[in-house]
């Protein structure tokens, strides 16, 4: 089987976010056969739209803020209108994650912001599938998904730092993985059915 494409499209207001997308990236690139790119929404040419258009799997990279995704993922999001309207992103596999500064942030609204997006260009919506960590007596805030999110991967970053907590990297490098993994298993199956 040939490689399969992942693009992270994400934008990244002050780095937290662009840490994260290397995380997802790390974890997509641990998985044989998968070429990953990441591409900056807020600066996006026609050789981007290119890799976003062949890709396999798109996975949405955003920080929180103000309860949603920021202006610059926003305007991108406009932007994919005409691939709306053409249908050329159906069946492509996606995900998505975030950031904000608070544990909760209201991050959960910008996940779902992001897979109704992929869900309006008719694309597949990939789970993180990671039980909560963090969440007992004898658990630890070093757990993967230790804010408890299940639609993507969201973390939490103190806005007085550069530094990313490396539960969420390890929770982001988890998403990565299992959308290339996913990725390779919708391949296979269309493989399967067109013979």
């Amino acid at each position: 089987m040939s490689d399969i494409s992942v693009v992270i499209a994400s934008h990244s207001g002050y780095g937290h976010t662009a840490q994260i997308a290397v995380a997802v990236e790390d974890g997509a690139r641990s998985v044989a056969g998968t070429r990953v790119r990441r591409v900056d929404v807020a600066s996006l040419g026609d050789a981007d739209w290119d890799l976003l258009d062949a890709a396999d799997a798109i996975v949405f990279g955003t920080p929180t803020y103000m309860g949603t995704a920021s202006g610059a993922f926003h305007a991108f999001a406009e932007a994919t209108s005409k691939r709306w309207s053409t249908r050329a992103w159906s069946d492509k596999l996606a995900a998505g994650f975030t950031n904000s500064g608070s544990m909760s942030g209201d991050k959960m609204h910008t996940l779902q912001y992001l897979s109704l997006l992929a869900a309006q260009h008719g694309m597949l919506w990939v789970s993180l599938n990671l039980l909560p960590g963090w969440n007992t007596t004898t658990s630890s805030p070093q757990d993967d998904n230790r804010l408890g999110f299940y639609l993507g991967a969201g973390a939490q970053s103190f806005n007085d730092t550069a530094a990313v907590h490396d539960a969420d990297l390890s929770t982001a490098r988890h998403l990565g993985r299992r959308v290339a993994e996913q990725t390779r298993i919708h391949r296979a199956g269309l493989a399967a059915a067109a013979h």
